[in-house]
């Protein structure tokens, strides 16, 4: 996998030639005065693929699951370490949710404006019906800087998470539910 050894700041020179979806990342970042790294890569869809871009960043990239409930009503977008082993028992009894497992990628690209392999926080920003509830588990809340997609893989953004918390969701209207998953025996 081809990792480009530069972290730069900000949004890409060559940014008219990106997908509009990431373009419209950059552009509320920007608006929102949300400094933000930036490293450029090719896909990197698995957590595995990630920890050479993390080497690079400088910053730990979570794992972004994207989950539903058994009738497919309700969604969430669940953010933890990228080396925390998940069990849906541990996060549906801290939801109150019978059963969780993962959702369907249409479901993914109708509310996010995402497919697999390019979850991220940042996705929220299409879901303007807030059909999604962002769960983040405490770690992550508590962290310093988050490494997330700019809604393609391609790329990966350091970014504060105390911005995320207090100019991102807000902007985007969205409040997180914290939670503590245990970590794996």
């Amino acid at each position: 996998m081809y990792i480009d050894p530069v972290r730069y700041e900000g949004r890409p020179d060559n940014a008219s030639e990106r997908l509009e979806k990431e373009r419209r990342c950059y552009a509320l970042l920007d608006g929102l005065q949300i400094p933000y790294a930036r490293v450029d890569h090719d896909h990197a869809d698995t957590i595995e693929a990630c920890e050479a871009v993390e080497q690079v960043l400088g910053e730990k990239i979570c794992k972004n699951l994207f989950l539903c409930n058994r009738q497919k009503t309700q969604f969430y977008l669940l953010m933890l370490e990228g080396e925390k082993v998940f069990k849906t028992k541990d996060l549906s009894k801290q939801l109150g949710v019978a059963r969780l497992s993962f959702a369907d990628p249409a479901d993914m690209e109708k509310y996010l404006d995402i497919t697999p392999g390019s979850v991220s926080v940042l996705g929220l920003m299409n879901d303007t019906e807030n059909a999604v509830q962002l769960v983040l588990d405490k770690p992550i809340a508590e962290a310093a800087r988050i490494g997330c997609h700019p809604c393609i893989n391609t790329s990966t953004l350091a970014v504060s998470m105390q911005d995320i918390l207090t100019k991102f969701l807000p902007a985007v209207h969205h409040e997180p539910v914290i939670v503590d998953l245990p970590d794996p025996e």
